[in-house]
């Protein structure tokens, strides 16, 4: 039986997405945001959709791997559950490469993170709270959050002046 019309454009694809992979440096097109941009990425990026940057509408940080956390955090009474996708896989998306990442909220408050902590820990870009979309008066849209409960050793204003709410871009050094 003769194979699938597509079976060879899929090994193709398949071949070509793990060249990509293996060669950082050439620059491959990520889709393109079809809602409004809620996070710019700049820098060291071996993928772009607009000019050098990376844009990502909710819907594009939606369709990566989403993860959750409930806990305490000094901003809220209470504990509470932030869902989405891990700050790192954000990065690999757009194969952003440095030592630290530079992070920008609407407010212009800025801080840097380093690398380590996003490769070493899971630090999430919350972009649901309590399972619904974050508001800007609930430090929406986008909340980057390290894991307080399961790294106890994280609970102290160095690691809590890195949680930046409000996140608007990530500039990689």
């Amino acid at each position: 039986m003769p194979p699938h019309p597509t079976q060879g454009l899929l090994s193709r694809r398949s071949l070509l997405n793990s060249l990509l992979g293996l060669c950082p440096g050439l620059a491959w097109a990520m889709p393109s945001p079809s809602d409004g941009v809620v996070l710019t990425l700049s820098g060291r990026l071996g993928r772009s959709n607009s000019e050098g940057r990376a844009l990502f509408d909710m819907a594009m940080l939606a369709a990566l791997p989403q993860h959750s956390l409930v806990q305490k955090t000094p901003w809220y009474s209470g504990p509470r559950k932030f869902t989405g996708p891990l700050l790192r896989d954000v990065l690999a998306a757009a194969q952003a490469q440095g030592q630290r990442i530079d992070a920008v909220a609407i407010n212009d408050y800025k801080v840097s993170i380093p690398m380590e902590d996003v490769q070493s820990l899971p630090v999430i870009l919350a972009r649901l709270l309590d399972d619904q979309p974050m508001l800007l008066r609930d430090k929406g849209p986008l909340f980057v959050i390290y894991p307080f409960e399961s790294h106890p050793r994280l609970r102290n204003t160095l690691y809590y002046s890195r949680c930046i709410w409000q996140l608007k871009s990530l500039d990689v050094r």
